[in-house]
């Protein structure tokens, strides 16, 4: 592959990367500044009922068309910047990877995602069921935290990236 084909496939990458984890960052951003708070001020049953809603369309939604792409470019980011070094570009690239893969997409997987099927699990209103709300509002959130935080820092990694020549 010449240098001039890597370095345009590159460009396209990381302007895509960029633009799909400030996309991410942004919707988990609504749920860490409002959504959830919002869901905390109702009934419990109404909030696991309107976050089990969520949770169901969420996979089936325009969403995951950015949140897996942007996953998949990042590990494209990755390998591109191991296959051709560019001095702090390449660092900036295997930041904004990494944050992404890492902390936005696994820590998703790897928490979010089973809090989000055992919350699908809850019904009622008796005090288990406000239990289980609470705690997951608390947990969830702050796994949201974290996602919104390294979705909007992969986001910078990949614009720095670029400003490099």
């Amino acid at each position: 592959m010449g240098a001039m084909t890597m370095g345009m496939i590159l460009t396209f990458a990381l302007v895509a990367a960029a633009i799909g984890s400030g996309l991410v960052a942004g919707i988990f951003f609504a749920f860490s500044t409002f959504i959830m708070t919002a869901f905390s001020r109702i009934p419990p049953e109404q909030g696991i009922a309107a976050m089990n809603s969520i949770n169901v369309t969420i996979v089936r939604s325009p969403f995951m068309l950015v949140f897996i792409p942007t996953a998949i470019l990042s590990i494209l980011i990755a390998v591109l910047a191991v296959i051709d070094w560019r001095g702090s570009a390449g660092i900036w690239m295997l930041a904004g990877a990494g944050l992404y893969v890492i902390a936005s997409f696994i820590s998703t997987i790897v928490f979010n995602v089973p809090m989000n099927d055992a919350l699908a699990k809850v019904s009622g209103n008796g005090a288990q069921a406000a239990s289980v709300w609470n705690t997951y509002l608390k947990d969830w959130t702050w796994w949201n935290h974290v996602r919104t935080i390294a979705s909007l820092l992969s986001a910078v990694a990949f614009v720095r990236a670029l400003m490099i020549p």
